[in-house]
């Protein structure tokens, strides 16, 4: 039979990829697959037989049980992961979440044939340059290890590895004449890095210890070292023109543009890639890189992340500000000419795949696709032609990650004009942790990407998450479906789904678990965390206003999610011992309740608004009631804010630096930066943030407007007085411990009574 042109695309790509990794002996890479198996589900795993065979048209698997025994085929390690996985889940022995594990290998595996499973996609993306502040920072190898697992067994193989990147910048910039008080004044913060990287900021919540960049090498060495073992085709960093202030300051003959800076940050430092030295700091980035960490194939240089470039020759138009929507929409506003702009957007494109290929001709330039959806008043369909066009179509690969947001950018920009491209969604934002995703939009989704005719040089999909934990059944049901296993239905999906994460499923847990996806997981995009251009995955966890009365409503059926989390209470004492369950009843009440409280402060706000001092009080009073039992309630989580400190602080290697990391974990999930809308952008419903966080803060705005009564409330100013007390709350010393319910389903039920009640 003669392969379509899919088939046709995919083999050749599957065939680049194999190029491109390090040769392994047959009987290596089956090991490297059963460490990964070994690891996560015991000595009982180690017995399933691991064979690789021959690479095919399409990544696959295949797995059969027979005479008890259990036996996987494959075309890569990581395949072979992925096929035991599918199957171990399918029979209901098995589930790797970040909520835990659930493992019960049967002695003898029953008789179970998969047939040929093949995927439609030659690469399985995963993880967002912004995972490894939000969520990275404080790992080790231990952590990183089992993460990489985790990729294994759902069927990735080209992940970001980000870490260990600041080693190579000092080396860097330290042979390009910086001091180390330039490297100080530089560096930002360890929760802070990824927008250092972006060129978004420098400098920003320093210092950042050399002890860290000293660890994070180690452990960059780890994690490519296991990521090669795997055959995966890591994503690595590369320069994309920014540079320290210090360094602009010091070559004012060079062609460097002053970016304009975000509000509370001071400017960025972008050099043209059309001057010598950023073809000459490029090769030197990965010459260094290659030295520290061994070459790679793919690099990802973002040089305009959430940035305007600069179209005038003098530079004079450079930088829409970080996260500046006024900036951007003036910029918009700006008539440019639009050949000028296609020419100057040409060449930056030229030159900077020019830069790669004169130092690694075998290189892939990769790049971030999120501003042509994040800025298409600049980024016109034309405008991106002009970016790609003079870069060969196999040296380029864009990561087009924000289709849950910016849907059909693909389309837009012509299926990016032949180049290979990367399908995904964002679906994280700030490791911000509602209940939340889209089951059905991504089934129909990609049935209906991978039935186009006009995808061109499509070469995978991937979830992008800017930050990890949280919604595990999104990632189960979204690297299921690159692997061509969705189930007949959703509703199929889903029982297969509770019987691996449970144990077994009832038709009652069945209709439980259809009502919650029909309910929290119809939302594609948590709208309203940038509510009024305030952050926050409730109304709760956003820096107060009295606007809140305007407050248009929560996505979803919050009838049809109520009646989901009572019925999940009402079987819980059937599914007690079975902590995943207990995870997810959690999540889902704590999602409710969070809702709920938002809906009473609305009440609040509205009745001293209007002088009824009483009924203010009545509801704020359950506010707090509810607020402070969830907070208990939330314990169980697999993390809190005590949880998150105390990850920050056991990787100070002294008593200083150990303070500046919590200090940093604190403010990144609070005030974040600057004195724009950042705050409360990684914000989180965690204990520890509730009680001491979120409850404190309305406290003091609720007490104004209560005494402001119906005069004249200057919310301006009980802001202001608010805001300082964030800024003093970060720098506070104060303990945080995290404390267990002692029974959680009595917790669950005793809340969803409070909530009757309400």
């Amino acid at each position: 039979m003669t392969p379509s042109r899919r088939e046709a695309l995919i083999g050749s790509l599957s065939a680049g990829l194999a190029a491109a990794t390090p040769t392994l002996a047959a009987d290596d890479r089956t090991l490297a697959a059963r460490g990964v198996l070994t690891r996560l589900f015991g000595s009982r795993a180690g017995k399933i037989v691991l064979t690789l065979e021959p690479v095919g048209a399409r990544p696959w698997y295949a797995a059969e049980g027979h005479g008890g025994s259990l036996t996987v085929r494959g075309d890569s390690p990581i395949a072979l992961a992925r096929g035991a996985y599918a199957t171990l889940r399918q029979i209901g022995a098995a589930q790797v979440s970040w909520d835990g594990d659930r493992v019960a290998l049967p002695a003898r595996f029953p008789k179970v044939a998969t047939g040929r499973v093949e995927s439609p996609f030659a690469h399985r993306a995963y993880l967002n340059t912004c995972t490894f502040g939000y969520t990275t920072p404080w790992w080790g190898w231990p952590r990183w290890q089992r993460e990489i697992d985790w990729m294994a067994v759902h069927g990735i193989d080209m992940p970001l590895a980000m870490e260990g990147q600041e080693y190579v910048w000092r080396a860097l910039w330290r042979e390009m004449g910086l001091t180390e008080t330039d490297l100080a004044d530089y560096f930002s913060g360890p929760a802070f890095t990824p927008w250092q990287r972006m060129g978004n900021f420098e400098g920003y919540r320093a210092p950042l210890p050399a002890a860290w960049i000293d660890k994070k090498r180690d452990l960059q060495r780890l994690i490519l070292g296991r990521m090669r073992e795997l055959g995966m085709s890591p994503i690595l960093p590369a320069f994309g023109g920014y540079v320290p202030k210090a360094f602009a300051l010091k070559n004012p003959a060079a062609k460097i543009y002053r970016m304009r800076s975000g509000a509370g940050f001071h400017e960025t430092y972008w050099l043209d890639p059309g001057d010598p030295l950023f073809a000459k700091l490029a090769a030197r980035f990965l010459a260094l890189f290659s030295e520290t960490y061994g070459p790679g194939t793919y690099y990802l240089a973002d040089s305009f992340n959430e940035m305007t470039p600069p179209i005038a020759q003098d530079g004079s138009d450079a930088g829409g500000a970080f996260n500046d929507a006024a900036a951007q929409t003036a910029k918009a506003k700006t008539a440019v000419d639009p050949a000028l702009k296609a020419r100057r957007l040409a060449a930056y494109g030229k030159a900077i795949h020019e830069a790669f290929a004169k130092t690694r001709p075998d290189a892939v330039w990769v790049m971030q696709g999120w501003l042509f959806g994040a800025d298409q008043a600049f980024w016109t369909p034309d405008a991106i032609a002009a970016y790609l066009s003079e870069i060969p179509d196999d040296r380029l690969m864009v990561l087009d990650i924000g289709n849950d947001r910016y849907p059909d950018i693909w389309r837009r920009a012509r299926a990016f004009g032949g180049k290979r491209w990367i399908y995904g969604y964002v679906h994280n934002y700030g490791a911000s942790n509602p209940v939340y995703g889209d089951l059905g939009y991504y089934r129909a989704d990609l049935a209906a990407l991978t039935q186009s005719p006009d995808t061109k040089a499509l070469a995978g999909f991937g979830l992008f998450p800017e930050g990890l934990i949280g919604n595990a059944i999104v990632y189960e049901a979204a690297y299921d479906l690159a692997w061509n296993a969705g189930g007949a239905s959703q509703a199929a999906w889903l029982s297969a789904y509770a019987r691996s994460r449970y144990g077994r499923t009832t038709p009652e847990l069945d209709a439980a678990l259809g009502k919650l996806a029909d309910s929290a997981y119809r939302t594609r995009y948590w709208t309203p965390r940038w509510w009024d251009n305030r952050a926050g995955p409730y109304l709760f966890c956003k820096r107060p206003t009295a606007k809140i009365v305007s407050f248009e409503g929560h996505p979803g059926d919050r009838a049809e999610l109520a009646a989901a989390v009572g019925e999940l209470a009402r079987l819980a004492p059937e599914f007690a011992k079975e902590p995943l369950f207990v995870a997810d009843m959690i999540d889902a009440a704590r999602h409710l309740v969070s809702e709920d409280i938002d809906l009473l402060l609305i009440q609040t706000v509205a009745a001293y608004r209007r002088g009824d001092v009483a009924a203010g009080d009545a509801t704020r009073h359950k506010v707090e009631d509810l607020a402070l039992a969830l907070d208990a309630l939330m314990g169980e989580q697999a993390q809190t804010l005590a949880t998150w400190l105390d990850t920050a602080r056991a990787y100070g290697d002294t008593p200083a630096d150990a303070r500046a990391y919590v200090r940093n974990a604190k403010a990144q999930v609070t005030v974040w930066g600057g004195d724009g809308n950042l705050n409360d952008y990684a914000g989180k419903a965690w204990q520890g943030l509730y009680r001491g966080f979120y409850l404190p803060r309305w406290t003091r705005f609720l007490d104004a407007l209560r005494a402001a009564g119906t005069g004249p409330f200057d919310e301006a100013a009980t802001v202001a007085g608010i805001t300082a007390w964030e800024h003093a709350w970060v720098d506070r010393d104060e303990a945080f411990a995290r404390q267990r319910p002692a029974n959680p389903v009595a917790s669950v039920q005793a809340l969803l009574a409070r909530l009757d009640r309400a």
